[in-house]
C-alpha cells in the first residue's frame, strides 16, 4: 500500500482546490481500491502502471459501478497521474488516451459581491499581519489567482507603476495580470507600513512574507481565509479557490468577454472558462424568477 503517495496527493488537492472532506475521502477511497487491486492482481505499484492495467481495472469495476462512479474514478486516476507527472515521479501519464464518459459539470461554488466585501473587510488593519492579509485577499480577488500563484509572487514581479503583476501559472507559463487601483493601493500600503515590520530586519524576495522571513505557505493562507470567513459570517465551505471563482463569475456578470476572462485566469482551454457563463446564467434565471411578475 502506497499510503504516503496517496496522502501527498490528497494534501495537494486540499491545498490547491480546497475540496470538501467528502470529496477528498472519495479520491482517497478510489486510490486505495486501485492500489490494492494492483497489488493483489498484478503485483505492481501505482507508479509502474500502464494504460492496459487501468483499462483492466475499469473493466473489473464496471459491472458493479454506475457510469457516474466510473467517471469519478477516471477523474481521480487522471488527476493523480497528472500530478505525479508534474512532480516528475513518472515518465508519462497512463490515463492520457483513456476516454472519459461525458457527464454534466457541476457549477463551481462562488461568493456574492456583498460576501466578498465582508471578507475583504474582515482583517484587523491595526496589525501588520492584518494589513498583509487584507492585501493578499484584495490581490486574490482582483486578479483571480490560484493560491500557489499568490504565495509565490516575488517583489520583482509586481509592477506598481503599471498596475500589473507577472504571474507564473501551471506549466511554468507566465502572464501579465492587471491589479486594479484598489489592490495596488493596498499593496503599496502593505509594503510601506507592514512588510518590514513582519520581516524584523530579515530579507526576502517574496511579496507576502511571514516573520520567519519566507513566503507564506499555501496551508497557512488556507487557514487565514477560513478564519476571515468566520469573522465575516460567511457560512459556506471556504478555500482560496472560491475567490478565484468569484473573480471570474463577477467579471462575466458585469459583461466581461469570455476570452478576456480566460486570459486573466490563465486557462489553456476556453471550455474550462465556459463553466462561469453557466454560473452567470443560473444567477440571471434566479433573478428573473424572483422579480419578474410572470417568473
Amino acid at each position: 500500500m502506497h499510503q504516503k503517495i496517496i496522502d501527498d496527493f490528497i494534501d495537494h488537492l486540499w491545498l490547491e482546490d480546497g475540496l470538501s472532506k467528502n470529496t477528498l475521502n472519495s479520491y482517497r477511497f478510489d486510490l486505495i481500491i486501485f492500489d490494492s487491486w494492483l497489488g493483489e492482481q498484478k503485483k505492481i505499484t501505482m507508479m509502474d502502471v500502464s494504460e492496459l492495467e487501468i483499462q483492466e481495472f475499469l473493466a473489473f469495476k464496471f459491472p458493479s459501478s454506475k457510469s457516474r462512479s466510473i467517471s469519478r474514478l477516471l477523474a481521480t486516476l487522471r488527476r493523480f497521474f497528472r500530478y505525479q507527472l508534474r512532480e516528475k515521479k513518472i515518465q508519462k501519464d497512463p490515463t492520457l488516451k483513456i476516454q472519459t464518459p461525458k457527464i454534466p459539470k457541476s457549477l463551481p461554488k462562488s461568493l456574492s459581491e456583498e460576501e466578498v466585501e465582508s471578507l475583504l473587510d474582515a482583517p484587523n488593519l491595526d496589525s501588520s499581519s492584518g494589513l498583509r492579509d487584507r492585501s493578499m485577499l484584495e490581490l486574490l480577488y482582483a486578479c483571480g489567482l490560484r493560491v500557489t500563484e499568490l504565495v509565490d509572487i516575488q517583489l520583482t514581479e509586481v509592477i506598481l507603476s503599471d498596475g500589473v503583476i507577472r504571474v507564473t501559472g501551471k506549466g511554468s507559463k507566465t502572464r501579465l495580470v492587471p491589479m486594479g487601483e484598489e489592490a495596488v493601493d493596498w499593496i503599496k500600503k502593505y509594503i510601506a507600513e507592514a512588510r518590514d515590520d513582519i520581516l524584523r530586519k530579515k530579507t526576502s524576495k517574496f511579496l507576502f512574507v511571514t516573520n520567519r522571513g519566507g513566503a507564506m505557505t499555501r496551508q497557512a493562507f488556507w487557514y487565514v481565509i477560513k478564519k476571515y470567513a468566520v469573522i465575516a459570517n460567511i457560512n459556506k465551505p471556504m478555500s482560496p479557490h472560491i475567490l478565484r471563482h468569484a473573480f471570474a463569475t463577477h467579471l462575466i456578470n458585469h459583461g466581461a468577454d469570455l476570452r478576456v476572462v480566460q486570459m486573466l485566469l490563465g486557462h489553456t482551454d476556453i471550455s474550462t472558462t465556459q463553466i462561469y457563463t453557466h454560473v452567470a446564467r443560473e444567477r440571471l434565471k434566479k433573478i428573473h424568477q424572483e422579480h419578474h411578475p410572470r417568473g
